[in-house]
């Protein structure tokens, strides 16, 4: 079931309590808004919260995916947030504080009964799975494999949040000290077959050359989107996670030189520069399709 879900360049969160913000979340660009039930909202609100966010999931018309992130799934009432949001317009639900297989096996059953009672297709909800503490960022693996509608499953390193409280790691712009734990995570999602893996966050509002370089960054690690805290932030980040005009007509390029060299009875052949074979070209094939 993940492997049909749509690649997300971008998942900006909107806060519960203003899903009148989701305008502007769509006037931004994004791909998905994530709508926070659970950090952005604090206790006292986060009943009035609910119904707020799943009205505007029932009510949603427009083509951005919307997606929510509940409460850890520690008991009742988080079940019925469940409940409450399961619709046919929710991409996925954002799953925070994942400690391991366990809390997506439950989330996942949970959601599985949500959508027979909602009369929607088994696995139709994807599931995000947030690895904010060490213990769930060192099982990234088991977490992407035990369920077959996690999806967007990747290294979220924001400065001063869960994962640098849980690792102890000092954040800083060049994002040196996050490097080889945002590369092990990716790595440990792609071996579980687990699609579309996303990062992020920069909070730096202001500096929008910071988050490009450090976009640029996740999508030379692999990544294929990031999330996001900031409307302004949504634009660089499509940009960065597009390919160009001047990628896609040199894909096209090679693709065109191997097979022509097949077809003369030759496996590998020099192209611009470059020896290319049915290896890159079917990278370049899988690039074209994905922007079509």
């Amino acid at each position: 079931m993940s492997s049909n879900r749509l690649p997300l360049r971008s998942l900006l969160f909107v806060p519960g309590t203003r899903t009148d913000w989701l305008a502007k979340a769509q006037a931004a660009g994004a791909d998905a808004a994530i709508l926070d039930l659970e950090d952005a909202v604090p206790p006292a609100a986060k009943a009035e919260a609910l119904r707020k966010v799943a009205e505007a999931v029932a009510d949603s018309t427009g083509p951005m995916a919307l997606l929510v992130r509940v409460n850890a799934l520690d008991g009742w009432p988080a079940a019925e947030e469940l409940r409450a949001i399961a619709h046919e317009r929710l991409a996925g639900v954002v799953l925070p504080k994942v400690s391991g297989p366990d809390d997506v096996r439950l989330a996942d059953r949970l959601l599985g009964w949500c959508e027979r009672e909602r009369g929607l297709p088994a696995g139709h909800i994807a599931l995000v799975p947030l690895l904010e503490t060490a213990r769930g960022l060192r099982k990234a693996y088991e977490v992407g494999r035990a369920a077959g509608r996690v999806a967007y499953l990747g290294a979220v390193t924001a400065p001063g949040g869960d994962v640098e409280r849980a690792v102890g790691y000092r954040w800083s712009p060049a994002g040196v000290e996050t490097l080889g734990l945002r590369s092990r995570v990716l790595l440990d999602v792609r071996a579980a077959g687990t699609p579309n893996p996303v990062a992020g966050l920069w909070t730096r509002v202001s500096d929008l050359d910071g988050l490009r370089a450090f976009a640029e960054q996740n999508r030379a690690l692999g990544y294929e989107g990031m999330m996001a805290i900031h409307p302004s932030h949504v634009r660089a980040i499509n940009e960065v996670f597009s390919p160009g005009p001047e990628e896609l007509d040199r894909c096209a390029r090679l693709v065109a030189a191997v097979e022509a060299a097949q077809a003369s009875g030759t496996g590998a052949v020099r192209f611009e520069g470059e020896m290319v074979d049915e290896a890159m070209a079917t990278t370049a094939r899988l690039l074209l399709e994905r922007q079509r």
